[in-house]
C-alpha cells in the first residue's frame, strides 16, 4: 500500500498497519515518518522497541528469532530494521518475506532504507512489505517547492510569515530541510507574537549561531578541516545534539556517493550532482568534494557515519564526539580515516 508522506498522519489516525517501509535519502523527512508511526505504535500498546541494523554478515535469524520470543515487558514490541545499502541480500529477502507471511500480531514490521532504485523497488521483499504494510517514499524539496514547504512549517509553528520572509527563509537555507526546521524554532522564541516580516525574518537569519550546522556541513564539503573541526567544537560545546549533525553530514554523503557513481558511469560530474538533489548555488560546494574523495572513500565515510549512529543508540562502545570529529576531518581532506583503522571502528 502507497502512502504519501504528507498523508501518513491522516493515515494513522484510521488505522496502524503491520508493518511499514520508509524510503528516501532526506534524513529528516524519513525521522519524522518513523516518530510518527511510532508514536501510533505505543498508542497502541506496543511499548518495546527492538532495533537490527542489517549490515555487512548481519544474522537475519536474530530477527526472526525476535519476532518468535515472547516479550517479558510489553505484550507489543517493534522490529524495526535499518538497511543502509537499501539491498538485504538474498538472506535478508528470504527473512522479510517469511516475517510478511508469517506475521506477528503482537509485532510491528518498520523497515527504513535510502532511496529504492527501481529494480530493488520490485523485489519479492518490498512487495511482501507492500502488500502486508505501507510503503512510505520520502521525496526532496526542491527549489520551487521550498517555499512552500517553509510556510506549512511556519503554520504548523503557529507564526504567520509573510512571503518575503518565507522567500529569504527558503534563499538561505538552500535545500537544507534542517536548517530551515532551526531557523523555524528560533523564531518561535525570538516572534512572540507570532508575526514575521520580511525584516525581522532578516535580523533572525543574520543572527544565527556563530557555529550553526549548514555553515559546518559546507566547510567540509570545501575541504576546510580546521574550519570544519572548530565549528564542531563550537556546536559541541553550544549544546547542539549530536544526531542532527550526523544526519546532516550523512545526507552529503549520501549525494556523492550517488553523484561519484553517475561520473563513474560516465556522467558530467554536475549532471551527476544535479541529477542527485544538489541545488544549482551549492553545485560549485559538492563538485570540491566530488573531486578531492574517491567513491570507495566515501563509501567508508557513509559506512564509519553508521557505527557513530550505532554509538548513539548504544548497541556499541564509543565515544561518538571523537569518532565524529574524525568523520568530519576525513570528510573534508585531512588524511585520519584510513581502511586500516577503520575496521577497527565499525567491529567494535
Amino acid at each position: 500500500m502507497k502512502i504519501r508522506a504528507e498523508q501518513l498522519q491522516e493515515h494513522l489516525q484510521k488505522q496502524l498497519l503491520p508493518a511499514y517501509i520508509i524510503t528516501g535519502d532526506e534524513p529528516l523527512l524519513a525521522q519524522e515518518a518513523a516518530d510518527a508511526i511510532r508514536t501510533k505504535a505505543r498508542k497502541e500498546g506496543f511499548l518495546e522497541r527492538d532495533m537490527f541494523h542489517a549490515e555487512g554478515n548481519f544474522d537475519w535469524n536474530q530477527i526472526i528469532n525476535e519476532s518468535n520470543a515472547l516479550s517479558l515487558f510489553s505484550d507489543k514490541k517493534i522490529l524495526e530494521i535499518r538497511i543502509t545499502s537499501g539491498k538485504p541480500g538474498d538472506k535478508g529477502s528470504a527473512a522479510i518475506c517469511e516475517l510478511c507471511s508469517n506475521p506477528n500480531p503482537d509485532n510491528l514490521l518498520l523497515v527504513i532504507v535510502p532511496k529504492l532504485d527501481s529494480g530493488t523497488q520490485n523485489s519479492k521483499w518490498v512487495k511482501a512489505l507492500d502488500a502486508l504494510g505501507g510503503n512510505i517514499q520520502v521525496w526532496p524539496v526542491d527549489a520551487k517547492q521550498m517555499p512552500r514547504w517553509i510556510q506549512q512549517r511556519l503554520r504548523a509553528a503557529h507564526i504567520n510569515a509573510n512571503q518575503e520572509a518565507v522567500q529569504i527563509l527558503a534563499d538561505r537555507v538552500e535545500g537544507n530541510l534542517l536548517a530551515a526546521v532551526q531557523e523555524i524554532e528560533k523564531l518561535k522564541l525570538l516572534a512572540p507574537d507570532g508575526t514575521v516580516d520580511g525584516n525581522t525574518m532578516s535580523s533572525v537569519v543574520a543572527d544565527s549561531a556563530r557555529y550553526n550546522v549548514f555553515e559546518f556541513v559546507d566547510k567540509i564539503l570545501i575541504g576546510d578541516a580546521q574550519s570544519a573541526a572548530r565549528s564542531l567544537r563550537g556546536l559541541q560545546n553550544e549544546g547542539t545534539e549530536i544526531i542532527p549533525l550526523l544526519w546532516a553530514v550523512t545526507r552529503e554523503l549520501r549525494i556523492l556517493v550517488k553523484a561519484s557513481e553517475l561520473v563513474a558511469s560516465g556522467e558530467h560530474s554536475d549532471r551527476a550532482l544535479k541529477s542527485s538533489g544538489v541545488w544549482e548555488k551549492r553545485i560549485p560546494l559538492f563538485r570540491s568534494a566530488l573531486q578531492r574523495l574517491r567513491p570507495a572513500h566515501l563509501r567508508m565515510l557513509l559506512r564509519q557515519a553508521g557505527a557513530i549512529d550505532r554509538g548513539i543508540k548504544g548497541m556499541r562502545k564509543a565515544d561518538v564526539w571523537d569518532e565524529m570529529a574524525t568523520l568530519v576531518l576525513s570528510f573534508a581532506g585531512s588524511q585520519t580515516l584510513q581502511p586500516s583503522n577503520i575496521k577497527v571502528l565499525l567491529d567494535n
